[in-house]
C-alpha cells in the first residue's frame, strides 16, 4: 500500500453512470494501481479511517477507493447538491492530513496467482489491460471471481455496483470482448448485483 504522506490535496468531483454516485479523484495516487477496496457497509469498512468516517455521514451507502479517486455511493432520499460539497471538505481535510486512506499490506500479489490456469491468467489479464482502466473512469471497478464451463463470473464494484447500466456494459462490452479473444469463454456473469 502507498505509504501516506501530508501534501496539497487537489480533488474534483466527477459523475458516472450511475446517478447515485460520485467520484472524488485526487492530484495522487491513493491505492497501488489495478488494487480497489470496496465497503458496501461500516462493517467493513475495519482497514479504512477514511471509508469508517464517511459512513458517519446518513446519506452515505457505500465506499469505494482505488488508483487516485474514491466513489461514494449515496441514498436515493437525497441529492448530490446537499452532501457533494461537505463529503468533498470531509475527503480533502482527511488527505491532507497524511493519514493512510487504506491500511493494508499485501504477502504476494493479489491480482495474479501463479497456481491460476493459462486461461484464468489470460482472462485476468484481459480484465486488467482492456476493461479496468475504462471501469475505474466510471469510478468503479471489475474484479474476476471465477471461471468454469465456459462461465466467466466478476464482481462488479463501486458506483458499478447497483447502476442501472452495469448490465448492459457486463453484455455488451466485457462479454464481447471476452468471447471475441478467447473461444473458451462462452458467458460473462455478475456476482453480487
Amino acid at each position: 500500500m502507498l505509504k501516506a504522506q501530508a501534501r496539497p490535496v487537489h480533488l474534483y468531483m466527477e459523475a458516472n453512470p450511475n446517478p447515485n454516485s460520485l467520484k472524488f479523484v485526487a492530484n495522487f495516487m491513493l491505492a497501488d494501481d489495478g488494487i480497489s477496496f470496496d465497503y458496501p457497509d461500516l462493517e467493513s469498512a475495519g482497514n479504512s479511517q477514511l471509508a469508517k468516517e464517511l459512513f458517519n455521514f446518513a446519506a452515505v451507502q457505500r465506499v469505494f477507493i482505488a488508483s487516485n479517486f474514491v466513489t461514494v455511493t449515496k441514498t436515493g432520499d437525497v441529492e448530490w447538491s446537499e452532501i457533494q460539497t461537505i463529503i468533498r471538505d470531509h475527503i480533502r481535510q482527511y488527505l491532507e492530513s497524511g493519514q493512510a486512506v487504506v491500511q493494508v499490506t499485501f504477502d504476494k500479489d493479489p491480482l495474479f496467482d501463479e497456481n491460476d490456469s493459462e486461461i484464468v491468467k489470460k482472462i485476468k489479464g484481459i480484465l486488467d489491460e482492456y476493461i479496468r482502466p475504462a471501469v475505474e473512469q466510471d469510478g468503479g471497478a471489475i474484479v474476476f471471481h471465477s471461471f468454469q464451463d465456459g462461465i466467466v463470473k466478476v464482481l462488479l464494484q463501486g458506483s458499478c455496483s447497483g447502476c442501472p447500466s452495469s448490465t448492459v456494459t457486463l453484455k455488451a462490452g466485457i462479454q464481447n470482448l471476452l468471447t471475441r479473444m478467447l473461444p473458451e469463454v462462452k458467458e460473462v456473469q455478475a456476482e453480487g448485483i
